[in-house]
């Protein structure tokens, strides 16, 4: 298979980038006051993002990439936090996400942070034909680890 990209791979991380640059955008239409056991979770939610997030970057290595399609020189790594999701990268990001809305009490972070989670399930969707293509025990792989955590 070809790690060429196509436009799918262009427009996913378009509007990926995108959705951050909304989240960023100060809206205080829907803040709410959390309470401290909701800052707390919100806390553990962004540490374990960011713990998660970084084990992916290091086990993905020269792999790593922000498009879909999956690097010539990639492999199918089915160990360490790969073991537990299959996008943990994704699973990490909306942690930290979610996390710091909850934290801030921020109504809007957390609707963009569901658009996230809708961009990314379909994202992995097409991530996870190119990675069949690419890589015959995929399949098995899929069957036993979750998309996200």
């Amino acid at each position: 298979m070809s790690s060429k990209k196509k436009a799918n791979d262009y427009i996913y991380v378009g509007v990926q980038f995108l959705l951050f640059i909304i989240y960023l955008i100060p809206c205080a239409n829907f803040d709410f006051a959390p309470v401290s056991g909701v800052k707390i979770l919100g806390g553990i939610l962004i540490a374990l993002g960011i713990f998660v997030g970084l084990a992916a970057i290091v086990q993905l290595g020269k792999g790593l990439s922000p498009f879909p399609t999956p690097t010539t020189d990639g492999v199918l790594i089915q160990t360490g936090v790969f073991r537990y999701s299959r996008h943990p990268i994704y699973t990490a990001i909306l942690g930290v996400f979610w996390g710091y809305g909850m934290c801030v009490g921020s109504g809007y972070k957390l609707l963009v942070t569901i658009a996230l989670l809708i961009l990314f399930f379909f994202k992995s969707s097409y991530e996870e034909v190119r990675l069949s293509d690419m890589f015959e025990g995929y399949a098995r792989y899929k069957k036993r680890t979750r998309r996200f955590f």
